[in-house]
């Protein structure tokens, strides 16, 4: 007996985009069994992760504030999944980002150099994100070499980088030796909404996610990545030179990975160490595709995943969970999503006998 997977003649629109909602249903069901298999109460689980999350102000502007780099990092990578392109370094892309614009607020840290100092850093950050997406891009162009694997691994470097600068030349020498730069000047900070604790980076995000949207769907540009990754073939013969769109997609995915970066530090952390992200370069690869890869609906998932994440962090004082729980959840939803698209695109069926050999 064996299981066939065979394409269905026409996907149920409806389903295709009822499977983001099934699948967080299913990986809810999955982490409560495992909740349950561990002692703890699936409905405390719940609330503590999704209630309090969502019952008050502040609750709801530091999800607003957990979903900012998601969304920017996961409308970078949409770019290239659109293509059928596979950039799995956006959390590296972040990180060099973060150096390169956290390196004009120390060069400039104690001068009073005014408010130039903030617009710079956001334009070396987004520079130093897309170099190092090209990095794996240019590779890929020139010698055919796998993007996955050169994009993630050189995600460690951009770790190792970061930690050697922030323990070594960038350290704060008055910062009782604990790997940290001094805290950024306010020229070199993102300011504030008002009397709230969300910053003008929230509003970057919105501006993002619409010119996303614009770009995607009434631009030559998005039908030429959608034509890039349903028919490859097709783009060629249109015109649509492969290697064109790869160091494209991957510059844009890179610069956004990288302005995520440079905001990040400059708003929610305030100075360089080794652990500026829990994580949102990998987060943003579930994102984007929960969202469907469509700017709108990866707003929707960031603020769903960023639901985790801060209730991960109060889960772990309430519920005594570690935050691992948090990440094994996450990857519980990612195979739930790629799982819920392959039941869309494809019908199972079951073939009793051996295969017969041809």
């Amino acid at each position: 007996m064996r299981i066939e997977l065979l394409p269905r003649r026409s996907p149920s629109t409806v389903a295709r985009l009822l499977a983001p909602l099934a699948a967080l249903l299913v990986a809810f069901f999955i982490a409560g069994l495992i909740l349950a298999a561990m002692g703890r109460s699936p409905a405390a689980a719940f609330d503590v992760y999704v209630v309090q999350s969502l019952a008050d102000s502040w609750a709801l502007q530091q999800l607003a504030l957990k979903a900012t780099p998601l969304v920017i990092i996961a409308i970078g990578l949409s770019f290239c999944f659109r293509a059928n392109l596979w950039n799995i370094g956006a959390e590296g892309q972040y990180i060099v980002g973060a150096i390169c614009g956290g390196w004009l607020a120390l060069a400039t840290h104690g001068s009073d150099a005014g408010s130039w100092v903030l617009p710079a850093m956001l334009i070396l950050g987004m520079i130093g994100g897309a170099a190092w997406a090209l990095i794996a891009a240019g590779l890929k162009v020139l010698f055919g070499v796998s993007e996955i694997l050169t994009s993630l691994m050189l995600v460690y470097v951009a770790e190792y980088l970061l930690d050697y600068l922030v323990r070594g030349p960038w350290r704060d020498p008055q910062g009782f030796n604990f790997p940290q730069t001094v805290t950024f000047d306010p020229a070199a900070t993102m300011p504030l909404l008002g009397e709230t604790s969300l910053h003008a980076g929230v509003i970057g995000a919105v501006v993002i996610v619409a010119i996303a949207a614009f770009v995607m769907h009434w631009t030559l540009f998005g039908y030429r990545l959608r034509v890039t990754g349903a028919a490859p073939k097709a783009a060629r013969f249109a015109g649509f030179v492969p290697g064109a769109t790869t160091l494209a997609v991957f510059a844009i995915s890179g610069a956004l990975a990288g302005l995520a970066g440079v905001i990040e530090v400059a708003a929610s952390i305030g100075q360089l160490k080794p652990d500026i992200s829990p994580g949102y370069g990998f987060t943003a690869i579930i994102v984007a595709f929960l969202g469907r890869l469509d700017p709108i609906g990866i707003l929707v998932a960031s603020l769903v995943m960023a639901l985790t994440i801060l209730g991960g962090e109060t889960a772990q004082i309430a519920l005594r969970l570690p935050f691992d729980f948090t990440s094994a959840f996450q990857g519980i939803l990612l195979i739930a999503i790629l799982a819920a698209d392959s039941l869309v695109t494809y019908r199972l069926r079951i073939v009793a006998g051996r295969r017969v050999p041809a």
